[in-house]
């Protein structure tokens, strides 16, 4: 399965989204804001990038501008619960492979993961 970072400030959203994903076969690491992430990057392999938009430090935007730029190769699906800022990703939407509506079911964080990894959902 696949190594997925989580980049995400609300601690009961980031472990609901580690505990399904874990269920999944997937590793996951997990992080509380966009700086962090940009570490984890740079220190390891990940197949996915799962990034809240509205994160203190750096926003989910920025991170997947730098994303794009240092790591062209690795897919990116945001996550949000505001839609000014999904109206912002969909202006963005060179820089994801998807939104994911918050909040969100199991089912919904399932297939929305396998469609950024490319993998048949269902």
């Amino acid at each position: 399965m696949a190594r997925i970072l989580v980049a995400e400030d609300e601690v009961p959203v980031r472990e609901f989204v580690r505990r399904v994903l874990e269920l999944r076969g997937h590793e996951v690491v997990t992080v509380s804001d966009g700086a962090e992430a940009l570490v984890k990057l740079g220190k390891a392999r990940f197949d996915l990038l799962l990034t809240d938009i509205s994160m203190p430090n750096m926003d989910g935007f920025e991170l997947a501008l730098k994303v794009a730029r240092d790591y062209p190769d690795l897919p990116v699906l945001m996550m949000s619960g505001y839609a000014v800022e999904r109206r912002r990703a969909a202006d963005l939407a060179d820089l994801s492979r998807g939104m994911l509506q918050k909040p969100f079911s199991m089912v919904d964080l399932s297939a929305g993961v396998d469609k950024a990894l490319g993998e048949p959902v269902g």
